[in-house]
């Protein structure tokens, strides 16, 4: 995918190791935002560790595995998604989403995640699809109600951000190909 329309004004595309600079400005414009739900955007601190984070999913896109991607809106890089996890063996996937605050109230990040869902399931032939939120981020929370998963459980203290640790709500959706 090079490139996909979410809405007027607003794209996803593959977040590549070339973009670390652009990726690290957004991390530098929305970073007090995205912190207390993502450790990643704490140690993104320079341009090297953007292109190291960015290099990681590449490289692990190669071989199949994990991938992230970019949601742009009016050409500037307003936040991403990306598949966690991806096993086309098993058929499980995990994935998560970011937006920076300027972006809310579009559904860039349902828009996405469905598509990203749609592709797992339509043409990898994947079975299973999970998203994990702190159990305090309301936002991430409500994308996981409105793609139509179920809340399985929750995994108690799994997330430590910032010396605080976070109950962790798990939420699934299971292709009908069972």
């Amino acid at each position: 995918m090079l490139s996909h329309p979410l809405a007027e004004g607003a794209e996803l595309r593959a977040l590549e190791p070339w973009r670390a600079e652009e990726f690290y400005a957004f991390v530098v414009r929305s970073g007090a935002h995205l912190s207390p739900w993502l450790p990643w955007a704490m140690d993104i601190d320079e341009p090297a560790k953007a292109e190291r984070w960015l290099q990681g999913y590449a490289e692990d896109q190669a071989r199949d595995g994990r991938r992230v991607y970019g949601i742009w809106l009016d050409g500037l890089l307003v936040g991403g998604a990306g598949f966690a996890t991806f096993d086309a063996r098993t058929g499980n996937c995990s994935l998560g989403a970011w937006l920076a605050p300027e972006a809310r109230g579009r559904g860039l990040v349902t828009r996405t995640a469905r598509l990203m869902i749609d592709w797992a399931f339509g043409t990898r032939g994947m079975v299973r699809a999970e998203w994990s939120a702190a159990t305090g981020n309301v936002h991430s929370i409500a994308v996981a109600k409105r793609l139509g998963m179920e809340r399985e459980g929750v995994l108690r203290s799994a997330l430590a951000l910032g010396g605080v640790r976070h109950d962790v709500e798990v939420w699934s959706l299971v292709s009908d190909r069972r």
